[in-house]
């Protein structure tokens, strides 16, 4: 590995959210640098102490360097006016804060420079703020809104959390635009002190309410791909067209007399992964994880592969899928259909009666799908009902659910955590609107596949660590003293002890004790946001929830790129071409590094186009139901009032203070609460609440609820004063728990926060 990709991975590590500052072996023991490597990772460091990247610190620990006078870096706006800078380069200090009235008129996601100063120091650490000196690149600059005409001027209010002001538009008839239209306008000029933001329409979406704007608009806000261009689907007929399993099978092991299943979401059109299980007379048992061939189909550096990797990663939206490959391949011969012979890699894991692995072997196949279930199907009949199965296909299924007992029992003692967050999907008419909401299939079905999906992933990525192939690997950092700080604050609020030297088995200890109480949802939400997110980069850092020390995203070649590029690896090995010297060499670390933030990047944006579509629709389903009264949950608590999750949509709302019964109320950070000074009422996070909704504002993604039995009307209604509320107080709550998101503010809960510790299955 060379000096510059040992740097690169040196600053990675040491720009986490919390301080690293280690001694210089004890930093390469952590990273996982190998002890041939140690030579040339004590040159990285010397090279990046040389620079000023690391500095020296006590007792001879490597650490990133004090934040400087000015940095550069890109800027994330909060509603309430103030923001943070993100350093491109990475220091001891970390995020930014910008107080609202030293913004510069930056936007989230423009690159700033920013002049910082001391706040003194808090917690016996130097604070920081600072102080937006330059916009040096605008971060967007099309926006998404309803086009209003009032006082003889025409303005969208933008949707979403990007620019909170109106943008003034000139001449809406050259489009053909109309007032309550949802229109794509692009800025002329950025809002800033005394000046209106103005802009010119450029699209016109379609009438607001209507039946597919709003998912159009969202595509547009967040600048999602659309069609195909000609020549990526003229490559892709190409490469179907070329498929004859008969004339191609070659050196491929056939598998097509094995029992093969596969399980995904009923409205499944891309299989990408099937199943088989042999069980053996030592009791021994064989699982057999079969992934589509997509690498067969796409080839390195042609237009199928450049568009792909372009787009990272199919998005799913309430409706609508956007895949990362064309149709005639993701839906067709790619494909694990029933009773359909096709090319797969195979992964075969032997294990004991114990789930312990004890071997693992490779394989180009071809496969034939005996059934496609659902998981509803495979649950029923698990539990002995559902379809008419053949004997052989039921014995799988049952054979699979004792296996997958047995992983994850093993998995859960190696320390693997194991969230319980409920999600809900939403029930549309025929005219495609938005008219209930459902939870979600939770059969142990979906467990199976996670299980045997995550020991394929690991499978994959020992392989390529022990033969020190760099590859694209998920990495989750693991948190830092999770005995200190905020997480450990919070649960004891909630009654709760966290040991100081906590780790993922007391963590898990802690899941199991709450599992069907009343402070479940509040546990297990404050524990997913006290962890970094999983990532795609080659530093070998470990997946901290999996418990796994070599991890890499391979199931899923269909519908995400960094799968795709292990699948070539795993090619080039099966075919005996991955020995040092052979041409073409495997990708270097900074290549890996640099495609690692770009699907990373696109992946977050998948999933907060799908979370924020999910929270528009739901919240205009909801405004039918203004007045009416729905269980809550309190997920959070802030100056102006209580967060309340409304138990049945799984979106939040606020509930303002001034809208309480006629007291004053103070919050109590060292207890998690709000307390009333006259009624001595105390309201706590966790609290299951009755309330009503008495407003919704879809542009702003805003919803305000009241409790139940209370008069709705504000007008005599009393906050204790600033100097009686206590601001620490939102360090206590699960909204604002340290990870990268805290700094938006609390508007739902999308699958952002839900997200599972293990691969989400996707249609």
């Amino acid at each position: 590995m060379s000096s510059q990709a040992l740097a690169e991975r040196i600053v990675q590590f040491l720009g986490g959210r919390e301080p690293r500052a280690k001694e210089i072996r004890e930093l390469a023991e952590a990273m996982g640098v190998a002890e041939a490597e140690w030579g040339d990772f004590h040159a990285a460091c010397k090279a990046l102490m040389k620079t000023g990247r690391v500095v020296l610190g006590a007792k001879g620990t490597v650490m990133l360097p004090p934040a400087p006078d000015r940095l550069v870096g890109r800027f994330r706006a909060n509603p309430k006016g103030f923001g943070f800078v993100i350093p491109d380069e990475p220091n001891a200090h970390g995020d930014l804060f910008i107080p609202p009235d030293e913004t510069g008129g930056a936007l989230t996601g423009d690159t700033v420079v920013a002049r910082v100063k001391k706040r003194g120091k808090r917690g016996g650490q130097m604070a920081y703020e600072g102080r937006i000196v330059e916009i040096v690149k605008r971060g967007q600059s099309r926006f998404v809104g309803e086009l209003f005409h009032q006082a003889a001027r025409w303005f969208i209010i933008p949707e979403g959390n990007t620019l909170h002001v109106p943008i003034l538009v000139g001449d809406p008839g050259a489009k053909g635009a109309g007032p309550g239209d949802q229109v794509v306008v692009e800025i002329t000029e950025y809002p800033r002190p005394g000046k209106d933001a103005r802009g010119v329409i450029v699209k016109v979406i379609g009438p607001r309410g209507d039946a597919g704007v709003e998912t159009r608009s969202i595509i547009e806000q967040y600048e999602l791909p659309g069609e195909f261009d000609e020549i990526v689907l003229a490559a892709a007929r190409t490469a179907a067209a070329a498929y004859d399993p008969a004339r191609d099978t070659g050196a491929r092991e056939d598998l097509q007399r094995l029992t093969i299943i596969t399980i995904d979401p009923v409205d499944a059109r891309d299989f990408d992964d099937a199943i088989s299980l042999t069980r053996n007379a030592d009791g021994t048992m064989e699982l057999g994880v079969h992934i589509a061939d997509v690498a067969h189909f796409v080839r390195a550096d042609g237009a199928l592969d450049h568009e792909a990797r372009e787009r990272a990663n199919s998005v799913y939206l309430p409706r609508l899928v956007i895949p990362m490959l064309p149709e005639v391949l993701s839906n067709g011969v790619c494909s694990l259909q029933e009773r359909e012979p096709r090319f797969a890699k195979s992964v075969f894991i032997l294990y004991d009666p114990q789930a312990r692995v004890q071997g693992t072997r490779f394989a180009n196949s071809i496969i034939q799908s005996a059934k496609r279930l659902t998981y509803e199907q495979a649950t029923a009949s698990l539990n002995g009902k559902g379809p008419r199965l053949t004997a052989r296909v039921k014995k799988l299924l049952h054979d699979m659910e004792d296996l997958a007992k047995r992983i994850r029992a093993r998995r859960l003692d190696e320390g693997m955590l194991e969230l319980d967050l409920p999600e809900v999907g939403l029930v549309f008419d025929e005219a495609g609107r938005a008219i209930d909401a459902q939870p979600e299939d939770a059969g142990f079905s979906h467990k199976i596949i996670e299980m045997f999906m995550v020991e394929a992933n690991e499978a994959v990525a020992r392989l390529l660590t022990e033969l020190d192939v760099p590859h694209l690997r998920r990495v989750h950092e693991a948190p830092r003293k999770l005995g200190d700080g905020t997480l450990r604050r919070f649960l004891g609020v909630l009654g709760h002890k966290l040991p100081a030297n906590a780790n993922r088995a007391a963590l898990q200890h802690l899941l199991d004790e709450v599992r069907g109480q009343d402070d479940e949802f509040s546990v297990n939400l404050a524990i997913l946001k006290s962890m970094a997110r999983a990532q795609y980069s080659p530093a070998r850092i470990g997946h901290f929830a999996l418990a796994s020390q070599a991890y890499s995203h391979f199931t899923s070649p269909i519908r995400r790129y960094p799968d795709l590029t292990v699948h070539r690896l795993l090619d080039r090995y099966l075919r005996g071409e991955l020995d040092h010297g052979v041409s073409p060499p495997p990708p270097s670390e900074p290549e890996l590094m640099k495609l690692g933030k770009h699907c990373t990047m696109n992946e977050e944006r998948a999933e907060n186009a799908e979370n924020e579509l999910k929270l528009v629709l739901t919240l205009q389903m909801l405004e039918k139901h203004i007045g009416e009264e729905f269980d809550g949950i309190v997920t959070g608590i802030a100056n102006m009032g209580l967060f309340v999750q409304l138990k049945r949509y799984l979106v939040d709302g606020l509930v303002r203070f001034d809208t309480l019964a006629d007291d004053w109320w103070e919050i109590d950070d060292s207890r998690g609460c709000v307390v009333g000074q006259r009624s001595g009422r105390r309201i706590t996070v966790g609290d299951r609440l009755r309330v009503v909704i008495s407003r919704i504002h879809v542009p702003t993604r805003k919803m305000e609820l009241g409790l139940a039995g209370q008069p709705q009307s504000s007008a005599a209604k009393r906050v204790a004063p600033a100097s009686r509320v206590r601001t620490t107080s939102a360090r206590a709550t699960p909204r604002d728990a340290p990870r990268r998101d805290h700094r938006q503010r609390p508007r739902g809960l999308g699958k952002k926060h839900r997200k599972r510790l293990v691969p989400r299955r996707k249609k």
